[in-house]
């Protein structure tokens, strides 16, 4: 596993269209460090992950180890949502080896690689099952070993487990949070979850309602994992990100006509 990568934004604004989604967004992510960001629903987040994956278009800068992105690369792995990006006709074996398959990586390479990976996950005892086999939790696995196995320097991941149910989810963050400190990459991960992401950060992003959304507030975490619910700095934490969360939330609510009482 390469080391993790910086990543820098300078003004960096996106438009979809001629919709602007984010503006002048200045962002310093370190190499290694795991950074959820948090936000309401179209505030932009996944938009965000999109252009630094090299997805989408945008202004200003985006700097992956001082070099501008301008396209996908294999050193940026994109972990998504639904595991329907896993190919069904292909084992779990075979979906890890993929990446390396398309890159003319050597049979032999590429099996030791998958093997590892797989072990890396959980997953070495179901390496020959099709993912309609798996859990919804395992075909996660699946997919955070099929993005590991090309060793990315980033790794971005667009609310992973948030179609997974609670004690899956649970489980994952942990497994997650394992896979992390063992490999090192850097990570951006978005997420609705506040607890999700206090669980797992070095440092909470969140930003403001669109259109042209930006960053509301930076939070360094800096309490020892694992990590208790219950623990005062937590119980603080979490009370903050809700107030801030929620203050966008409610212009939200105001721009739709929806008033509180």
């Amino acid at each position: 596993m390469r080391n993790g990568s910086p990543i820098e934004l300078k003004k960096t604004s996106i438009t979809l269209g001629q919709q602007p989604i984010t503006s002048d967004i200045n962002l310093t992510i370190e190499a290694g460090e795991f950074v959820c960001i948090l936000g309401p629903s179209g505030c932009g987040k996944s938009t965000l992950l999109n252009a630094i994956a090299g997805f989408l278009p945008y202004e200003g800068e985006v700097l992956v180890a001082g070099k501008p992105v301008t396209a996908p690369h294999v050193s940026r792995g994109v972990v998504f949502q639904s595991s329907e990006v896993l190919f069904p006709w292909l084992t779990a074996t075979e979906n890890v080896e993929y990446g390396l398959k398309v890159r003319r990586i050597p049979a032999k390479e590429r099996s030791q690689a998958s093997q590892k990976y797989l072990e890396l996950v959980g997953l070495a005892h179901s390496s020959h099952k099709f993912p309609r086999q798996l859990s919804g939790g395992m075909r996660q696995r699946l997919q955070i070993a099929r993005v590991l196995v090309n060793e990315p320097a980033i790794v971005l991941m667009d609310e992973p487990f948030g179609a997974l149910d609670a004690q899956t989810r649970d489980v994952m963050q942990r497994e997650l949070s394992r896979i992390w400190e063992a490999t090192r990459p850097t990570i951006l991960f978005v997420t609705h979850d506040i607890i999700e992401a206090i669980m797992l950060a070095d440092k909470i992003i969140t930003m403001t309602v669109g259109p042209r959304a930006g960053i509301k507030s930076i939070h360094p975490v800096t309490m020892a994992r694992p990590r208790d619910e219950m623990e005062p700095d937590f119980l603080a934490l979490y009370q903050t990100l809700r107030t801030e969360i929620g203050e966008e939330v409610q212009k939200v609510l105001q721009n739709q006509g929806v008033t509180s009482h």
